[in-house]
């Protein structure tokens, strides 16, 4: 079966193939559509810290699978349903915040997989084609092209990574650096202990097999962590696009009228 580029994700992530996307913050149909043009390999749909309601999240994903742009949900917190929404919605996968415990991370590949205890199965939904698939084929797309990502942003969640690691149906360890930083009692993400324990994820992530993904503040930092084992880079937002672009038109019309 040949993927599309939507449904190629997953495989993508565990090929360890270097991919870069972006947090999607304004629940905006016309936003993802401009994004899909650009030269991304996945949006993320930011639920944890945006105003996505089940209705956005939706539309967004609707906008984003039409594209066939490979699209994540970061739900706002790990729930069966917050799950269950974001997927029936069409979604590509999932990134899951604040996964701590070996149970937990076998609780959230449950709710992302049809079967017992697992996602309830609706072929009428956009991620079952409206019907217009077998629950056969429903069934095997969803096993081959849904990802899930855990991040990992907490003191908890380092003192389990190795467990978490080594959890069948985990694609990706994210870490959530911001986060991490505030947890780990530093004052900067550069602090060199919170570089220790995004080094160590980066080392346990590929010890199991597992793509490891990150946001980092500056790009110029992106070199140095494919070097350490990171693939997947979720980096700035719409939001930050928008407004660096229009920080950089100010700044050459500003030029522009200042040259005698």
């Amino acid at each position: 079966m040949t993927l599309s580029r939507r449904s190629s994700l997953k495989a993508r992530l565990r090929n360890f193939e270097p991919l870069l996307g972006t947090f999607l913050r304004t629940p905006s149909i016309h936003v993802c559509e401009i994004l899909s043009r650009a030269p991304l390999d996945v949006v993320c749909i930011d639920a944890e810290h945006a105003p996505f309601g089940p209705f956005e999240i939706d539309a967004c994903a609707f906008a984003l699978r039409a594209s066939d742009m490979p699209n994540l949900v970061r739900v706002p917190a790990f729930t069966p349903a917050s799950v269950l929404q974001a997927l029936d919605s069409g979604a590509t996968g999932i990134l899951v915040p604040h996964v701590t415990t070996v149970t937990q991370a076998h609780a959230i590949v449950r709710a992302a997989h049809f079967g017992p205890g697992g996602r309830g199965y609706a072929g009428s939904t956009r991620a079952g084609n409206y019907s217009g698939k077998t629950m056969a084929e429903n069934l095997a797309d969803g096993t081959a092209s849904t990802a899930i990502i855990a991040q990992i942003e907490d003191v908890e969640a380092l003192d389990a990574l190795e467990g978490i690691a080594a959890v069948d149906g985990i694609d990706c360890l994210f870490v959530g650096r911001m986060d991490l930083t505030v947890a780990l009692g530093a004052q900067s993400p550069d602090d060199q202990k919170v570089i220790d324990a995004v080094k160590r994820v980066c080392q346990v992530g590929r010890k199991h097999g597992r793509a490891v993904g990150m946001f980092v503040p500056n790009v110029e930092d992106v070199a140095m962590w494919v070097r350490e084992g990171a693939s997947f880079f979720l980096l700035a937002s719409d939001q930050v696009l928008m407004l660096q672009g229009a920080r950089d038109l100010g700044a050459a019309f500003n030029t522009a009228i200042s040259k005698p």
